[in-house]
This record gives structure tokens, C-alpha cells and sequence, in this order.
């Protein structure tokens, strides 16, 4: 057999959804959907399609699922396990909540999501969590939610977004006859700011924050357009301002934490350290050490994104997770 023959054991089934959830006097309550061709119930989830993400990927098939629009909040434990053809099959979850009127904005970022057939999806319940637990078909999709439950129980499970970006790739400077703020994207950079959409929106981001620098300010524009938002320039957020002054970038972070609103930040490699370092102050340990710790903390392109919740103590992150470009070579 040659070795470049592949069997259907060597490649992963990529798959994502949510465990959509909401409080109704006073009791958690998830979404459920019925597939009468497994005659199973299980969490709302399907296939990555082409490049799509898995936290793309999510919002989709909920809303093809359920027909509800959500916002992605924290991530879940996924699960990994064999399908009949011998494959692996990996299932990434976020928590997601039905989206609202403030989150209109970053719903026009969105194609539209035709439903399910009956044939794939003839139900959906809202049901109390430990109606869910008895309900799902397969144990392991218990996993999840009991880690959501945990972040419930804790006041952990109500997140808003602030996530942090890096422009995407720049003109190099020795090419560049022009000024420093004035260094704009290459193609490849263009196409990096255009793949932040879908996830921006997929975290329902409605506050934009950029460097008024060029490269910064492009990133941003594609959501920007899709959106119909405005962007926030924000001096404080060049390189030249953060060198002056690193103290002001700390408090405009230290703002938008506070602000209540799901948020990017878009800057720069060498003002990085600075808006890790605010983000780590308001972090329990664990989440602190997961912070990225070493140059060039993020790559262009690449988005963190933190879950922050209200506490007496202001603003804390209780996850982060990064997303990265996807390489078209």
C-alpha cells in the first residue's frame, strides 16, 4: 500500500455548537434539539464547513438548528470520540445565550442561516438543567454541563467580551517610503482583518477601540463596514504614544473592562505588554498564567479574547482563549 494513501481513522471530523442557556424565574434552562434520524437529544452542534472556525462554525449550526441567533460566551470541555467510519470526531462547545437588541449590530455581520430540515432537526426544548441531564442521549454530553453549572453556581457563566487584537501584517518598514503611522496592510494582512469578522461577530462585539495608526485602523474596518459601527480612535493605543505614556494605555484598558460592553482592542505588537499586564491584574491566577507571556505575544492577526464578569473586587477574567487567522498558502 503506498504510504500516501490515508485511511478515514487518519483524518479528525471537526464539529462545534453551544449549550444555549437563559434563567427563567430564577432556574437555568438550556436548549435541547431532537434528531429523529439518531432519535437522540443532544446540544445544538454540526460540521466546520470550508475554513470556518469552530466558534463560527457554533453560531451557525445554532442557528441553523434552533433558529435563534446567539452570542458565544466562555468555552466548554469538548469531546472527542469514534464515529461508525472509524474516524475521530472533535466537538468544540462554548456557552451562548440568544442574542438581544444590543447585539444587533453584530448580527448584520452574519449571512444568512437557513433552518434545518425536518429531517435533520424536528425539535427544540427549552428545559431545566436537570431535566437536560436526564434528557441527553449520550453521557458524555453531560461533560460540558457540568462545567457550565460550576460557572453557574459560581456567577461565572454571565461573560461579556473584550477581546484584544493585533493589526494584521503590515508593510514591512524598510519598504515602506512613507510615515510610521501610515505603514498600511499587505494582502495577506487585508485578508486577516476580513477573517476577524465573522469571529468578532461571533462574540457579538458592538465597541470598536483602535490605534488611529493605518494598519490598526484597517483591521478593523471590515467588521467595521459589516457592522455599520463606528470606531473609537485611540491615541493612547500607537507606539509612540505607549512609549510616552504606558500609564494611559493601562487605564483606557482598565475602562474598557469596566464599560459593561463586549469590546475589541486593536493595537500593537510593542503595547502589548501593557494591555496583558492590565488584563493579568484583573485575572485569578490560573487565567493570569494562561495569559500570553513572550514576544510577540500575539501574532497579526490574532485575536484574545476575555470572558469578564462584574465582582466586588471590579472586573475579572475567568477565561481567555486565542483565534488565529486562518493560512491560505
Amino acid at each position: 500500500m503506498s504510504t500516501t494513501t490515508r485511511h478515514a481513522s487518519d483524518t479528525t471530523v471537526e464539529a462545534a455548537g453551544a449549550l444555549v442557556w437563559r434563567v427563567r424565574q430564577e432556574r437555568l434552562q438550556l436548549a435541547l434539539v431532537h434528531r429523529p434520524r439518531y432519535k437522540d437529544w443532544s446540544w445544538p452542534k454540526g460540521k466546520l464547513e470550508g475554513d470556518e472556525t469552530p466558534a463560527v462554525a457554533a453560531v451557525r449550526e445554532v442557528a441553523e438548528e434552533t433558529g435563534s441567533d446567539v452570542v458565544l460566551g466562555r468555552r466548554l470541555p469538548g469531546l472527542e470520540y469514534r464515529i461508525s467510519d472509524g474516524r475521530l470526531k472533535r466537538v468544540h462547545y462554548w456557552a451562548a445565550q440568544v442574542a438581544g437588541r444590543p447585539d444587533g449590530p453584530a448580527l448584520l455581520a452574519r449571512p444568512p442561516v437557513p433552518r434545518a430540515s425536518r429531517d435533520e432537526i424536528d425539535a427544540v426544548r427549552w428545559v431545566d438543567a436537570e431535566v437536560a441531564r436526564k434528557k441527553l442521549t449520550r453521557a458524555e454530553d453531560r461533560e460540558p454541563l457540568d462545567v457550565l453549572l460550576a460557572e453557574h453556581a459560581k456567577g461565572r457563566l454571565d461573560t461579556r467580551a473584550v477581546v484584544v487584537a493585533r493589526h494584521g501584517q503590515a508593510r514591512k518598514r524598510s519598504s515602506w517610503p512613507g510615515s510610521e503611522d501610515d505603514r498600511p496592510l499587505t494582502r495577506t494582512g487585508q485578508e486577516q482583518a476580513e477573517q476577524l469578522v465573522p469571529v468578532l461577530s461571533a462574540f457579538g462585539v458592538t465597541d470598536l477601540v483602535t490605534s488611529h495608526w493605518a494598519r490598526c485602523a484597517q483591521t478593523l474596518a471590515p467588521y467595521a463596514a459589516a457592522t455599520h459601527l463606528e470606531p473609537r480612535l485611540a491615541a493612547e493605543l500607537t507606539e509612540s504614544r505607549h512609549e510616552d505614556s504606558p500609564a494611559r494605555v493601562a487605564a483606557l484598558v482598565g475602562t474598557l473592562l469596566g464599560s459593561r460592553r463586549d469590546v475589541v482592542l486593536c493595537t500593537h505588537r510593542p503595547v502589548l505588554p501593557t494591555v496583558l499586564d492590565v488584563l493579568a491584574q484583573h485575572s485569578r491566577r490560573s487565567v493570569a498564567d494562561e495569559l500570553p507571556h513572550e514576544d510577540p505575544f500575539l501574532r497579526p492577526g490574532e485575536m484574545l479574547v476575555a470572558h469578564v464578569v462584574d465582582s466586588a473586587k471590579g472586573p475579572r477574567l475567568v477565561a481567555t482563549e486565542r483565534h488565529t487567522p486562518v493560512r491560505h498558502d
